[in-house]
């Protein structure tokens, strides 16, 4: 599989979550897919993270997501590991909130059409003790959002 291909179905989840398309954000997973959100919560199987975003997209307004690819590689025969930047975008809000920042690990399985996301972690970019690196994650994700765009690669 391609670097190019594990980045479409990255971009694809981030417009499903935007889009509050939990069907969509799910069927991006296997059927034994794992989403391990900002908070720790953990939705197991692509049943479960159906069922659970329906839930949070019925009672939340929730944010938009926007992010930067850092890079992606292979990790094996028909298996990509993706790293990206996040920020969101508070409902309502033209700029990025650095409070919710975060770093996104994304392992893709399969090949071409049949690739689907194993596992997505999302993990706090608090930088304890480097505010500079805080502030380097804001501009980067708000340079993306300058464009207009919801991933960016490279």
């Amino acid at each position: 599989m391609s670097s190019s291909v594990a980045v479409d179905i990255y971009t694809r989840l981030l417009e499903a979550w935007n889009r509050r398309d939990a069907a969509g954000f799910a069927a991006l997973f296997t059927p034994a897919g794992l989403a391990i959100g900002f908070d720790g919560s953990q939705m197991d199987g692509r049943t479960e993270i159906g069922q659970q975003l329906a839930a949070v997209f019925a009672h939340h307004q929730t944010a938009a997501y926007v992010a930067r690819v850092r890079g992606a590689r292979a990790v094996g025969t028909g298996a990509v590991l993706l790293h990206a930047a996040v920020g969101m975008v508070p409902p309502g809000a033209t700029a990025i909130n650095p409070a919710v920042n975060a770093l996104q690990s994304v392992l893709v399985i399969g090949d071409g059409a049949a690739a689907q996301i194993a596992l997505l972690q999302s993990t706090p970019a608090a930088f304890h003790g480097r505010p500079h690196l805080a502030e380097q994650l804001t501009a980067e994700v708000s340079e993306v959002l300058r464009r207009g765009a919801v991933v960016a690669a490279g």
